[in-house]
């Protein structure tokens, strides 16, 4: 070893997070679709918060613009090949298909 260097352990994470993409020590994609879904669901109950009266052409449009694109984000990020993580993802917006086509 050359004088003047130490050596150093490299620290290890089981979870980190670059460029908007959760890469886990085991490569899995579910943190990523779970911080997707968390994510869109906040934005839900926002717009459910500040729009009382919202016809559906004006919830399409909400949606399209503001919740679906984080989980479409997932979906690139990651292309979910677990079936738990692809429910996680269409289950929000089922529910979301329901309350306002009915």
């Amino acid at each position: 070893m050359e004088e003047g260097l130490t050596r150093k352990e490299l620290e290890s994470a089981q979870e980190e997070r670059d460029l908007g993409v959760i890469i886990t020590a085991d490569l899995k994609s579910s943190s990523q679709c779970n911080k997707s879904v968390a994510t869109a669901r906040r934005v839900i109950g926002m717009v459910r918060r500040n729009f009382i009266h919202l016809d559906i052409n004006d919830f399409r449009l909400i949606y399209k613009t503001h919740i679906r694109p984080h989980l479409k984000f997932c979906i690139r990020a990651w292309s979910p090949h677990f079936v738990k993580d692809t429910k996680v993802l269409e289950r929000v917006q089922k529910q979301q298909q329901i309350k306002y086509h009915s």
